[in-house]
């Protein structure tokens, strides 16, 4: 299926220059100049060139004058990602709601700068205007240094907006994405075959089970989303639950679902900062997709934070996404930052284990699930296809194609190792060591 469907908003362009006017350079013959190999894809332009095989299985379109200002001004996936979800870059060959194939593809696309007297001559000939930039996509957040005027980053105001841009989406559309379960983190797989909602009671299971919940035990939740680990700890295990999500539209849900479940004196949400959770000594915390977005240099405040929270001998479950190692850099790229998750950052899994024992906990087990991760992120893809005109008539056409872009590019991600998705285990010990940890784990892998 072709991103043809449903078109909105591609600027119009003449498909060739005006009678009497001096032919310029083809898209064909930009492409041709900034490209280092034979296309693994079909590249056509809005002036009626093309280059690449006629046979691919993958096509671009560059539909306006627009889309190719987008692509020259902003190299890279920035580019790409503004033409794209502007309507002034088609993508054929795959369904919107999950373009994986074509990246998979795309990755073998490999770009070049042209010499310096070809790329003037190119300039030239488009014309100087065509690297003006056009104006971003409204999906597009502010870049890092004006994000300067909304607070320090990582201040509570800025963490806030962040979390608003994400996840403040609409609730409706992550209901059609997400599944039954409406959660929005790495699910654990038993087989390939097991449904999302399978996997995703799974992951809940895993967790209760390495914090060793037992009924009457106080859990807290950071980052809990809809509240999905606090609704099942107090359903399943019969545990009072807090969680705390900065994001109002996720309190909000959870604590109608809470009501609707019959779980309210068990369980609740606030519309909270980490940082302002209960100050009690809870049996256990569970913090589940939260610390991809309170930055590398807060590891330090993030888990003394949390082991304030947690009574001698409670136990902590980490869970979030990593780098694959600890060199790679820690902000994301310009699409993750500027259309996904703003300010977002992930340090390796050694960081994150260091930091975790640094803030005085123990560390007992740790695992890496990536792979549930790309089986996790297939299954959203597959419900954003199934649902994607609702989901278009709830959030837009612009809004839709960033999730489908961005979730199938995450999926690839994991696949290749290029992020991992780490568990990581800790008990706060009393004094002399103590922590109330058996001496083989009394939980089911």
């Amino acid at each position: 299926m072709s991103l043809t469907d449903r078109e909105q908003g591609a600027a119009s362009a003449p498909a060739s220059p005006p009678a009497g006017s001096r032919p310029g350079p083809t898209v064909a013959d930009i492409v041709r100049a900034v490209t280092t190999r034979d296309l693994p894809v079909r590249i056509t332009g809005y002036d009626g060139s093309a280059i690449g095989p006629a046979d691919a299985g993958i096509t671009l379109d560059i539909r306006s004058e627009r889309g190719l200002s987008y692509l020259l001004t902003a190299p890279g996936d920035l580019g790409m990602v503004r033409a794209y979800v502007s309507g002034d870059l088609g993508l054929g060959g795959v369904h919107p709601g999950d373009p994986y194939e074509a990246l998979r593809v795309l990755t073998d696309l490999r770009l070049r700068v042209p010499p310096v007297a070809e790329g003037l001559a190119l300039v030239r000939g488009l014309g100087w205007e065509r690297l003006r930039p056009p104006p971003t996509p409204p999906q597009e957040a502010l870049p890092r240094w004006r994000r300067v005027l909304g607070g320090l980053r990582h201040s509570r105001g800025r963490d806030s907006t962040a979390i608003s841009h994400h996840y403040d989406v609409s609730n409706a559309f992550y209901e059609k994405v997400l599944g039954d379960s409406m959660t929005y983190t790495c699910a654990v797989y038993r087989s390939p075959t097991d449904t999302l909602e399978q996997a995703q009671a799974a992951k809940y299971d895993l967790v209760a089970g390495k914090l060793g919940l037992q009924q009457g035990m106080r859990l807290l939740d950071v980052g809990c989303g809809w509240g999905g680990m606090v609704r099942h700890a107090a359903r399943e295990y019969g545990v009072r639950a807090i969680g705390v999500t900065l994001s109002r539209a996720q309190a909000q849900w959870a604590q109608a679902a809470i009501a609707r479940e019959g779980l309210t004196g068990l369980a609740e949400v606030r519309h909270l900062d980490y940082r302002d959770a209960p100050r009690e000594q809870f049996d256990a915390i569970s913090s589940i997709g939260l610390t991809e977005h309170i930055g590398v240099r807060n590891y330090p405040a993030y888990f003394r934070a949390l082991r304030d929270r947690l009574r001698p001998g409670g136990r902590l479950l980490n869970h979030c996404i990593t780098r694959a190692d600890n060199r790679a850099p820690h902000r994301s790229g310009a699409f993750i930052d500027r259309y996904v998750f703003p300010d977002g950052e992930l340090a390796g899994p050694g960081r994150l284990i260091s930091e975790v024992h640094d803030a005085g906990f123990e560390v007992h087990h740790e695992e890496n699930l990536r792979q549930h991760y790309a089986l996790t992120l297939a299954a959203w893809c597959r419900n954003l296809v199934a649902n994607w005109d609702s989901c278009v008539d709830e959030v837009g056409l612009g809004t839709a194609r960033v999730w489908g872009l961005y979730m199938a590019g995450s999926r690839l991600a994991f696949e290749r190792n290029g992020i991992q998705l780490h568990q990581v285990l800790a008990t706060r010990n009393a004094p002399q060591g103590v922590n109330g940890y058996p001496l083989r784990p009394n939980w089911t892998p």
